[in-house]
């Protein structure tokens, strides 16, 4: 299954952002009040905008099935954001081509590097990653879930 990927620009395409980003946030069994989710729901539209960030949103036909998102940590480094992908189409390379696009727009958005924060148990997003030569660093924000990976990954 080869998913298109989307940019989110209108109102109706960052109010289905959100509903994955709610649908992802239900998948992981713990509140996500310390990254201020329900702030960066508010301000979907601001904090995944151009020319600092974005939104991605991937479609089978026309139903939304996955999303990425892209924005500003600090200077020329972008962080990650809430990729995820509907169970249904997990291990058939959806993931790696919604990874992909998020890549080539942090570097078309002028990024020099991009981290982002992750669970020990997402296995196979870690080994994702990695395959994309993402490597450990040391935590880029605090965060009160056990074993935490914290990943980089130098843009060319």
């Amino acid at each position: 299954m080869t998913p298109e990927i989307k940019m989110a620009v209108t109102e109706a395409e960052f109010g289905i952002g959100k509903e994955l980003f709610l649908e992802y946030a239900g998948t992981l069994g713990f509140e996500l009040c310390f990254q201020g989710f329900e702030q960066e729901l508010a301000d979907i539209r601001i904090q995944y905008a151009a020319p600092e960030g974005c939104l991605l949103l991937a479609y089978a036909g026309d139903r939304p099935v996955g999303c990425v998102g892209i924005r500003r940590w600090r200077g020329d480094i972008a962080e990650l954001k809430r990729m995820y992908l509907k169970p249904e189409l997990r291990g058939l390379g959806a993931g790696r081509i919604l990874l992909e696009s998020a890549l080539q727009h942090a570097r078309q958005l002028g990024y020099r590097g991009i981290r982002l924060d992750t669970l020990p148990t997402m296995e196979t997003a870690i080994a994702l990653y990695r395959a994309y030569d993402f490597h450990e660093i040391d935590p880029y924000r605090p965060s009160p879930i056990e074993g935490t990976l914290y990943l980089e990954k130098e843009l060319d």
